[in-house]
């Protein structure tokens, strides 16, 4: 059943992949043209250093892969995402199956696909939303990507405690039940937007209108990916459920 269910994660996820890539190329590649112009542009105009000129040219046609081949690789990009995150959401979906959750399978696999996008995805993105090129201290980048990753593991953590607690409250009803979910799930994570650093690394004169174009279509990017590999992993699993239960056709004696 793993081995299928991997299978399953694998196709579902490379799938979902190649439509969020589709997105981010309608919607996000053409941000990312403007704020290359833009960084383009600042280093054009600065004084004739030869660093200045290497850096203006760092994401153009000169650059070592150059703009045509970074949009041509969005798509093998995020196939290779979805591949990977297809095949670990099968083993967590292994896990879960008959113990969390809801009973079927594909509904399970709607729930699990909307609680890794807030998890993984909203809760990191809400403190450190995505930045386009020309945005950003190279010195600094090891020390953002630590919050990040620092974000994730506190929505992951957030998630675990507030399965935890939504299965430990046995009295009352259903709305006690996710009430009190909700509340273990939002104080870790509340905690940590306050307490870690913020980061707000955008230049001066860069456009807001730019600025938050680029992140609505990054966090579109995601959250198309996450609903279409919802759905089609949940429509998969719901079809063979379907045909494992039906009954098997009687046979006629000659």
């Amino acid at each position: 059943m793993v081995r299928t269910l991997l299978v399953r994660g694998l196709l579902m996820g490379l799938l979902a992949g190649l439509v969020a890539g589709g997105f981010a190329f309608v919607f996000g590649e053409p941000r990312v043209d403007d704020a290359i112009a833009l960084e383009e542009a600042a280093a054009g105009t600065a004084a004739h250093d030869h660093a200045a000129e290497e850096a203006a040219h760092d994401h153009g046609e000169g650059a070592a892969v150059s703009r045509p081949a970074q949009k041509a690789a969005l798509f093998l990009a995020t196939g290779l995402y979805g591949l990977a995150v297809g095949g670990v959401f099968a083993l967590v979906f292994a896990g879960l199956r008959g113990r969390v959750g809801p009973r079927s399978d594909g509904r399970l696999a709607l729930a699990a696909a909307g609680t890794a996008f807030g998890a993984v995805i909203l809760v990191p993105f809400v403190k450190y939303p995505a930045n386009p090129p020309a945005v950003g201290d190279p010195e600094t980048i090891n020390s953002r990507t630590l919050l990040y990753v620092v974000m994730i593991l506190v929505g992951l953590a957030a998630t675990a405690i507030a399965v935890a607690t939504a299965r430990r409250v046995t009295a009352g009803d259903d709305w006690a039940r996710w009430t009190a979910a909700v509340a273990a799930f939002l104080v870790p994570v509340a905690a940590a937007w306050w307490l870690l650093p913020a980061v707000d690394e955008v230049p001066d004169g860069f456009p807001a209108t730019l600025l938050w174009q680029f992140r609505l279509a990054s966090l579109g990017t995601q959250l198309v990916f996450w609903t279409a590999f919802g759905v089609l992993f949940g429509w998969a699993s719901d079809r063979v459920a379907r045909r494992a239960a039906a009954p098997a056709p009687l046979a006629v004696p000659g």
